[in-house]
């Protein structure tokens, strides 16, 4: 827990100098005021965190980070576990939404393997932070050892700093793993307090019937492992996964070292409940790209306080919310200092 502790004792808020001086720029760009709305509240949140009032962005990354789940045991999921490991080599080729969407948005991918169940080829392009083959069923006891779900967010972290060297000015977040809405309708039910049909959606395209055996598994995690709602790591042990612990580390990293984090749909928004309940300051850091389709996620995002920028019945995963997200987080600060003032462009003020 060393590396953790330090990690959130190192985040710091926000720089008000820089947001009060990015505000009265804001208010004085050739626009009436508040008319470019969320564009303009979005760049004086990202000088605030940058500690500069007209902030700027060349180096973007998504790391999109893969694990299985021992639940799909259970028949949570549409798609057969096997299919994480088949995504990771199409990632590797290029082939994949998040691929597409990077290169549209000039992102560059970190694709990690935190705890795929199959042993990947090595590749250059591959991270191997592999904390075990797989979680175990959380239907029939603990998802993994508190040891093993330190060890998956201390990774995430390990990853932020790594990347460091070749720059890192704003990040996402991404997701693989088959089976992975259903810790995560775990953890959003245990750390909300809602009820778990509330936060259980159908996944990657189960039926009625199916998506009613995911929430009596899910039920039946709970009652088993019976989480501490107090205890983030005691969650995460007991009804996570290793690629959701990846991504709360990447989340505190990222508010320890000043960057903004776009954060895609579902599980990335229940990594970020973890990350928020082991230090709320992280929050001010965190940009919700889009809403999911995901009905749990809507959840997730009141929790937190947390506007998205987008509603479009995204739930692929990968971090694809999260490059559309950096996209337009990169078009508010380039209105905060590339458009004119009205000094500047001798232009009339409202009277």
């Amino acid at each position: 827990m060393d590396k953790i502790n330090q990690t959130i004792a190192s985040i710091k808020p926000l720089d008000e100098k820089a947001m009060t001086e990015a505000r009265k720029r804001q208010n004085n760009l050739t626009k009436p005021q508040g008319s470019l709305g969320q564009l303009e509240s979005l760049s004086i949140q990202v000088a605030g965190i940058k500690g500069n009032p007209r902030p700027r962005i060349a180096h973007k990354v998504i790391f999109t980070l893969a694990g299985d789940h021992g639940v799909t045991e259970e028949g949570v999921s549409a798609y057969p576990s096997e299919v994480t490991t088949q995504m990771v080599y199409n990632f590797l080729r290029g082939g994949a939404g998040i691929n597409v969407l990077a290169q549209h948005v000039g992102a560059r991918v970190v694709v990690v393997d935190l705890g795929v169940a199959s042993k990947i080829e090595e590749h250059p392009n591959l991270i191997d932070k592999k904390v075990a083959l797989g979680t175990q069923n959380m239907a029939r006891g603990p998802a993994m050892s508190r040891k093993e779900a330190i060890q998956s967010i201390e990774a995430g972290i390990e990853l932020v700093e790594e990347e460091l060297g070749r720059g890192i000015d704003i990040l996402g977040t991404g997701d693989m793993g088959i089976g992975n809405t259903t810790p995560s309708s775990a953890i959003t039910a245990v750390l909300t307090g809602a009820e778990v049909n509330k936060v259980t959606g159908k996944g990657t395209g189960l039926d009625d019937k199916g998506w009613e055996q995911k929430t009596k598994i899910i039920q039946k995690a709970l009652d088993i492992n019976q989480p501490d709602p107090n205890d983030a790591i005691d969650i995460l042990f007991k009804v996570g996964g290793f690629e959701i612990g990846g991504i709360v580390g990447v989340i505190l990293a990222g508010a320890r070292y000043r960057i903004p984090v776009v954060i895609d749909g579902f599980i990335s928004g229940a990594a970020a409940l973890i990350a928020f309940s082991l230090s709320p300051k992280v929050r001010s850091y965190l940009i919700a790209s889009h809403q999911s389709v995901e009905q749990g996620h809507k959840i997730v995002l009141r929790h937190l306080g947390l506007k998205p920028l987008l509603n479009l019945d995204l739930r692929l995963g990968e971090g694809t919310g999260a490059a559309l997200g950096i996209f337009l987080v990169e078009a508010s600060i380039k209105i905060l200092d590339e458009m004119a003032t009205f000094a500047e462009a001798r232009v009339s003020e409202k009277i």
